[in-house]
């Protein structure tokens, strides 16, 4: 579980809430549950996102949501090491001796590639294969976070749709004022009593569409698309890292020739964690 992805989320949410519990009363909050705003807002929203994308897109991207709440499985140091000591293994006997190891790979990726590279002779061949399966990736990736990214572009602007329909009723609601003789008729006084109601309704939905569409734009479709993205950003550098892994392996290159290529991916800080861990291991 990603611990600040939820934490951003419920720490909005509360701040929100408790500022307009402050600023008003314990009932304020429940007059923000508009029905009109939420079908504006929400519905247009969706219906748009449904115009601009097929419908097995949006559905599918409501699945990899899951991936802004929880973590990385593996870190780049750990990548790295697990080349580091397979290489040696591949120096010594040959890549061959990979074989029976492929079954215990979680990583569909990585024992794709690891497979090919037993049987591919051809390096170029091999990294061809390797990059087009990454560009497929990050393929699905970028639709995913894009559709979130255009969800918080199509929220405020239903919000802005449903502040000039709230206007627009506003204006179309003509205050009559009885007379001396109309204002003791029961009649007169609920017929200017409905129309203050439908002036506060239209009042209600310009403000209160307005405030769902930037809300959700900014503390929900926004923020979960900006970090599926850098969720995708870093499985393609780890993805880039086991391409180079591979190609490494696939050329028997020195154990100590793989760390200091794969190593390049990586900061100075981590880089001296690692060594620091190779010498304790060793």
């Amino acid at each position: 579980m990603d611990l600040a992805t939820l934490f951003g989320l419920l720490a909005g949410a509360g701040l929100i809430v408790t500022a307009i519990i402050t600023a008003g009363n314990a009932g304020s909050l429940a007059e923000f549950v508009h029905r009109e705003s939420l079908m504006i807002v929400f519905g247009g929203t969706i219906a748009a996102t449904l115009i601009n994308y097929p419908l097995k897109a949006v559905i599918g991207v409501f699945g990899v949501v899951k991936n802004a709440f929880t973590r990385q499985q593996s870190e780049y140091p750990e990548v790295i090491s697990y080349f580091e000591e397979v290489s040696r293994k591949v120096y010594e006997k040959g890549l061959i001796s990979m074989e029976e190891d492929l079954d215990s790979i979680d990583d569909h990726f990585l024992r794709n590639g690891l497979a090919l590279a037993i049987n591919e002779r051809n390096p170029d061949n091999l990294r061809n294969y390797l990059e087009l399966e990454l560009n497929n990736i990050h393929r699905r990736h970028r639709q995913g976070a894009e559709i979130f990214f255009y969800m918080g572009q199509y929220s405020p602007a239903f919000g802005m749709l449903g502040t000039i329909i709230g206007l627009i009723i506003m204006m179309k609601t003509q205050i009559s004022m009885p007379d001396a003789q109309g204002a003791l008729s029961v009649a007169s006084n609920f017929n200017l009593q409905q129309q203050f109601t439908n002036l506060l309704n239209g009042m209600g939905l310009a403000l209160i569409t307005t405030f769902w569409g930037v809300l959700l734009a900014n503390l929900i479709f926004l923020p979960i698309g900006g970090k599926l993205q850098r969720r995708s950003e870093d499985e393609l550098m780890m993805k880039e890292i086991m391409i180079e892994g591979i190609m490494c392996l696939h050329a028997k290159d020195h154990p100590l020739v793989v760390k200091d290529k794969l190593q390049t991916f990586i900061p100075q800080r981590e880089r001296e964690l690692l060594d620091s861990n190779s010498s304790g291991n060793r």
